[in-house]
């Protein structure tokens, strides 16, 4: 189907997280118990971070926010996969289309910016302790995280307004099964240099600038944590933070492989279980690698299930 000008263009055809669509049955069972888990995981951890005042430090605070995220982010992809999983219409409408694309970067930025606040964090709580309290405040953790939110929906609306600008008349489907960047323009028959551009340097700069902090931040608290002479007080402070170092490899690992490997290997298939990865797995994961992994986050919750039950 050919469109000539974007006024045309009504709705966009999405393809399926697989091209079996012998699959798609078994596919909505599994994506739609990990988008439960996912809500019920993230959705507890806020309930128990919340409900807890001995969990009121700025890490909790951030990692709170960081399951708010993990929830908002899914939400945004995972339904409307969902619903064409097991629809005959594997349809968008083109505003709904825009819709999910400026939500998507919206919480893909922040929780991106987030992470870096989180090593920022842990880097202080590491190597100056003495001082964590009075650099890590409340007005300080509330002012990093209205500046990530800000930069967040200000990168989103940029990016989402200048695709909105473009011509759609090669083809209405889009090679994957949510509204992305990279796909929409592959259906542009305008010209996409300064979008390209712009992915180029301010989103590139969005993503090398929060690892950047994330690298520093490590090598730094390696450097401390080398120089304590126990074993155990070594461990101890390196597994404050090794859940978020976990995260961060989960997140920055497959969204360097989408956006950040040569043209010449792109894959379709490769593409979209990248997106799956960091869209809806590692989502899912992230409170359970936090729970197992902090021993304060299990004695609140273990009180919590004994308020339950008593």
């Amino acid at each position: 189907m050919e469109w000539r000008n974007e006024t045309t263009v009504i709705e966009f055809l999405l393809e399926g997280p697989t091209d079996h669509e012998e699959l798609n049955n078994l596919l909505f069972v599994v994506f739609l118990v990990m988008y439960l888990i996912n809500l019920l995981g993230n959705g507890t951890m806020i309930s128990v971070i919340s409900g807890n005042s001995q969990l009121h430090t700025p890490m909790y605070l951030f990692l709170c926010f960081l399951s708010f995220e993990d929830m908002c982010l899914t939400s945004v992809i995972v339904p409307q996969m969902l619903s064409n999983l097991i629809s005959n219409k594997k349809t968008i409408s083109f505003s709904n289309c825009f819709t999910q694309l400026y939500f998507f970067m919206v919480f893909a930025t922040a929780e991106c910016i987030l992470l870096s606040v989180m090593a920022y964090d842990r880097y202080v709580a590491i190597c100056n302790p003495l001082h964590y309290i009075t650099i890590m405040n409340k007005k300080v953790c509330l002012s990093m995280l209205f500046t990530s939110w800000t930069i967040s929906i200000m990168h989103a609306l940029l990016h989402t307004l200048l695709i909105h600008r473009l011509s759609f008349c090669k083809s209405n489907k889009i090679q994957h099964f949510y509204c992305d960047i990279t796909p929409l323009l592959q259906l542009s028959c305008t010209d996409t240099s300064i979008n390209e551009l712009l992915i180029f340097t301010e989103a590139s700069l969005l993503v090398a600038g929060p690892f950047l902090i994330i690298l520093i931040s490590y090598i730094h608290i390696i450097k401390t944590i080398l120089k304590i002479q126990s074993t155990g007080g070594r461990q101890k402070t390196f597994s404050t933070c090794s859940s978020h170092l976990t995260v961060v490899i989960l997140f920055y690992g497959t969204i360097l492989f989408m956006y950040f490997r040569p043209s010449s290997s792109y894959s379709l298939e490769k593409d979209k279980i990248a997106s799956v990865m960091y869209n809806v797995l590692s989502p899912m994961l992230n409170p359970f690698i936090y729970s197992l992994r902090n021993k304060d986050v299990k004695m609140a919750l273990r009180r919590v299930l004994q308020r339950k039950v008593s």
